[in-house]
């Protein structure tokens, strides 16, 4: 690579090929992970990294996926290899060896980016923040590469794709929109990682009315709907319920609006 170029984007190769090849070939990726895990608590680097051609799509949501017998770049299919590593291990302490592999995915730009994008439980403030400051680290990498994300149509550059996936952490932690997306990422991320309870609930509040906009068969729609209710509930919620909810990520708080709906209707 000659001096002043950015460094290319690499993906595994088990992430490369027609659907059934990926789909096999990512399963025992997560099998070798897990038989490793089992010795040393360790991950494998993969085998073989492939370099992604300037431009070149990269399939980054399974609902776009319809060309299944066309080799393509599957990002997505990251959850196929978590999936082999917890099968390996019995699914014992499959929460902590999700999040140990999150972990390590995260100092790799495939990992960085599938995560940040995906939406994995948990969405904590906390958890959001390392996320998104491991995209940014790999940022130049990652913007060689188009993707498809949820909607067919024109591939998306990084920035579309960022947007497309987490404009609800830059409008709840960066709600001033003038700067580019990358600088508002930057910003969103430094305010979730120090973020406090009460940082964490005037970002809930400012995502609330998208979530509200998304809920459906609400009984009580008025009453969950009011500010000052919400805030009432949010403080009522113990500490692991309230970091459940603190990254502000729009499902989440739906799932909370529908719980408050369902209680109201138990009073």
């Amino acid at each position: 690579m000659a001096p002043g170029q950015p460094t290319p984007l690499q993906l595994p190769a088990f992430l490369h090929g027609i659907y059934p090849a990926v789909h096999q070939k990512t399963r025992k990726e997560g099998l070798r992970c897990g038989e490793q895990y089992r010795k040393d608590g360790t991950f494998p680097a993969p085998r073989q990294m492939l370099e992604v051609p300037p431009g070149e799509v990269v399939v980054a949501h399974e609902v776009v996926d319809f060309q299944r017998e066309r080799p393509a770049w599957r990002l997505y299919m990251v959850f196929n290899v978590i999936s082999g590593l917890c099968e390996s291990l019995d699914w014992q302490n499959s929460f902590h060896v999700g999040d140990t592999y999150e972990a390590y995915c995260r100092q790799t730009a495939w990992g960085a980016l599938y995560f940040a994008i995906g939406q994995t439980a948990p969405m904590s403030a906390e958890r959001v923040a390392l996320r998104l400051r491991a995209v940014l680290r790999f940022w130049e990498a990652l913007q060689s590469a188009r993707y498809l994300f949820k909607n067919l149509g024109a591939a998306l550059t990084l920035e579309e794709l960022m947007v497309a996936s987490c404009d609800w952490a830059m409008d709840a932690w960066c709600p001033v929109g003038e700067a580019s997306v990358r600088a508002r990422l930057e910003t969103a991320a430094e305010r979730m990682a120090r973020a406090t309870r009460e940082d964490s609930m005037e970002a809930i509040l400012r995502e609330m009315p998208r979530a509200l906009a998304y809920a459906r068969n609400l009984k009580h729609r008025d009453v969950v709907a009011e500010p000052s209710f919400q805030r009432q509930r949010l403080a009522a919620l113990d500490s692991q319920a309230f970091e459940r909810v603190s990254g502000a990520c729009t499902s989440e708080l739906l799932g909370q609006v529908y719980a408050w709906d369902r209680q109201l209707g138990r009073q």
